[in-house]
């Protein structure tokens, strides 16, 4: 019995440091693949987050043009974070920047936007979450870069950083552009 009392502490340290070790193995939560990668966008119209935008679907993100969709809330810090890059991106030529205000109020997103600048061209409004559902939103921030004829080509999850702008969202829509 006395014994069991110093084995069990270390049965039960080993058992931890296995489960630990194991969930290092995992992929990193912002590569976590997505389905949509190479696929048309869902099938969805999504309603204007108000009377001062307009809404988009899919004939809207497959007309001839590089669209990036950014997922945001009135909620989420790194959102707020995020918004320098994405003024500038809505400034590059050739591309156009939409936005899906998810699982937020028509009054926050608004006020958030008016607070750190409206950059998007088109603003979705998805409150209850659902149409986050068939695009794969997780979490916000995300972004996807759409090419021409509306196949998604890239997913972004996380804020879009100065150094992630120039490393990873300029390259995607080249590549998109020249798909």
């Amino acid at each position: 019995m006395r014994r069991l009392i110093y084995v069990l502490p270390a049965v039960a340290f080993a058992a931890l440091a296995w489960f630990l070790f194991e969930g290092l193995r995992a992929p990193p939560p912002g590569d976590l693949p997505s389905v949509l990668i190479d696929k048309q966008v869902p099938a969805l119209t999504l309603p204007a987050l108000d009377a001062r935008t307009s809404g988009f679907g899919p004939k809207d993100l497959a007309a001839g043009r590089v669209t990036v969709v950014n997922v945001f809330a009135s909620w989420c810090a790194p959102c707020r974070a995020e918004a320098p890059q994405l003024a500038q991106l809505g400034r590059a030529r050739g591309v156009q920047l939409y936005g899906l205000a998810w699982k937020d109020t028509p009054q926050k997103a608004r006020a958030f936007l008016d607070d750190v600048g409206n950059p998007y061209a088109r603003i979705g409004f998805d409150g209850e979450g659902r149409v986050g559902i068939e695009w794969g939103v997780y979490g916000v921030p995300e972004t996807y870069i759409i090419d021409r004829h509306g196949v998604i080509r890239e997913r972004y999850v996380g804020p879009i950083t100065p150094d992630s702008l120039v490393l990873d969202i300029l390259p995607a829509i080249a590549s998109a552009a020249r798909s």
